[in-house]
């Protein structure tokens, strides 16, 4: 089972965070909420969004391709780089991952969740 490293954030997450044995198959934004890391997910989710945007810093080439729609919100997020992606549709692999969350998102009402 791989090992997934969440970089330092100023807010979500100060000390960074690290999770051994991870279930291959789980998306990153459930893996991030569900361990108290609340990364905007204005969507639901439901990829119709931009504010799950995450970087892969290492480990990107285990994730599945994204999808054109993906695709198509990425050009829409703040700090986009060539291994963004949207944490609600990038699925946990074998290999083992570091995570970026960018320091802002183009939502301008943070909601609660």
């Amino acid at each position: 089972m791989p090992k997934v490293t969440i970089l330092p954030h100023p807010e979500l997450c100060p000390e960074g965070r690290e999770f051994d044995n991870v279930k291959t198959g789980k998306n990153i934004c459930e893996l991030l909420l569900e361990n108290d890391i609340e990364i905007e997910h204005a969507c639901e989710r439901s990829c119709a969004c931009t504010t799950c945007h995450v970087i892969i810093r290492q480990g990107f080439d285990s994730l599945d391709e994204a999808d054109d729609i993906e695709e198509d919100l990425l050009d829409q997020a703040w700090g986009l780089e060539a291994t963004s992606r949207l944490s609600c549709q990038a699925c946990v692999a074998d290999e083992d991952l570091v995570v970026e969350i960018p320091k802002y998102t183009i939502n301008h009402a943070r909601e609660h969740h």
